[in-house]
């Protein structure tokens, strides 16, 4: 699969809430996490440019501009808000290594950003526009004419199945899941490539149907992924990492599945990348950052590989088998997470990013409140005995 992507849904402000404490406020939303390991991974060396075309839509309150100057969103007008979540989460959520885990997880939508319509999107040419696309909503953003639309400007879409069965209770925002079949996207199934499902979620696919049509992807934490397709189904095993927070590793697990599909890999060696992403996700705060030793390891690796690949030997253009080097790919990958966590240069470039995310995403309403909190430990705003946990957080400086 070549490289030129269109990739679909909202960034979004995330409010991670612990035992009613918050514990950090962070850039959210499926297309941050995707672009973060897309970008990480891309084949271009140019840090200014992408191959691929966001598109994403923020209010004007938005928090995380430079951030993610690289695909700048849509700036709807006033009143119009940034999509927000509140997550919240009990501790025993933190002691467990499922990065797909949400049985201690309340997540309540407190803001939607406008809908992304088809106009927002390129127009369709006569012969698909892009490679690929990433259907990845989270707040229902994406509607069936706009799915509809990326279906026909790219060759393969991706779709992440929460950006089609989430619904939103009118009177707390508690987001809620409902059948497929009862969505409204179930009659665009046929002509997705690829459709990504936690365990969670994959109740509300029909799976045995789904697979007649396109692949299907169910993420499972700590037992990594499965994959079904109409002729099989295969386990892939997860990393072993210790959870600090699971938001976001299903969406890095599919930027690094894609990417790995465009760097020419096998379907279970790209899921086996996907995994290896999603665990270093786990690992950290919202958006994770990566070691620059450990990515360009990783790339080089890829860079070999896809340079020995002439074209399949199945003749399909995606192949479902393990390659022969798929064991000892899964080697190489525990051994270059060991630079993830050794990488001195690394963990003081990280030091000073986060110093300076502090001081750049303040808000500009004058409340000077820090945006991020990286521990748990650090409580810096403690609710009364009579707060609910899951109610309303009124420290949430989005909310302001």
């Amino acid at each position: 699969m070549e490289g030129k992507g269109l990739v679909v849904g909202n960034y979004c402000h995330d409010v991670l809430i612990r035992n009613g404490v918050v514990v950090s406020e962070t850039l959210g939303g499926s297309a941050s996490f995707v672009s973060n390991v897309l970008d990480s991974l891309s084949k271009t060396t140019t840090t200014s440019s992408s191959p691929h075309c966001y598109v994403s839509k923020v209010g004007p309150d938005f928090s995380y501009s430079r951030s993610v100057s690289r695909h700048p969103p849509i700036i709807c007008s006033f009143p119009s808000k940034t999509t927000l979540f509140h997550a919240y989460f009990s501790s025993s959520s933190s002691n467990n290594n499922n990065d797909d885990d949400d049985d201690d997880r309340i997540l309540r939508r407190i803001h939607a950003c406008a809908t992304i319509s088809p106009s927002d999107l390129p127009p369709p040419p006569p012969s698909p526009q892009f490679d690929f696309g990433l259907a990845i909503g989270v707040a229902g953003e994406i509607t069936p004419e706009t799915l509809d639309r990326m279906l026909d400007l790219c060759r393969h879409v991706f779709v992440d199945v929460q950006a089609l069965v989430r619904t939103f209770d009118p009177s707390d925002g508690a987001v809620r899941l409902v059948a497929l079949k009862d969505s409204g996207f179930h009659h665009l199934l046929p002509r997705i490539s690829f459709l990504k499902a936690s365990a969670e979620e994959a109740v509300f696919v029909d799976v045995e149907e789904a697979r007649a049509h396109c692949c299907v992807i169910v993420t499972d934490g700590e037992e990594g992924c499965r994959i079904y397709w109409r002729d099989g189904e295969m386990q892939i095993p997860s990393f072993r990492t210790v959870q600090i927070d699971s938001t976001g590793a299903g969406d890095s697990f599919f930027g690094g599945f894609v990417a790995g599909l465009c760097w020419g890999l096998a379907v279970p060696d790209a899921a086996l990348l996907g995994n290896f992403f999603g665990a270093l996700t786990v690992s950290q705060i919202g958006v994770p950052k990566f070691s620059p030793k450990m990515l360009k390891k990783v790339k080089y690796r890829l860079e070999r590989k896809m340079r020995s690949i002439s074209c399949h030997e199945s003749g399909e253009e995606f192949d479902f088998r393990k390659s022969v080097e798929h064991g000892e790919l899964r080697t190489f990958l525990v051994e270059a997470a060991k630079l993830q966590a050794t990488d001195v240069n690394f963990d003081d470039q990280q030091e000073s990013q986060n110093a300076q995310a502090m001081e750049q995403n303040n808000h500009q309403d004058n409340s000077n409140q820090q945006k991020i909190v990286l521990s748990s430990v650090c409580e810096v705003i403690r609710p009364t005995e009579e707060q609910d946990k899951n109610g309303p957080i009124n420290s949430c400086s989005f909310c302001e």
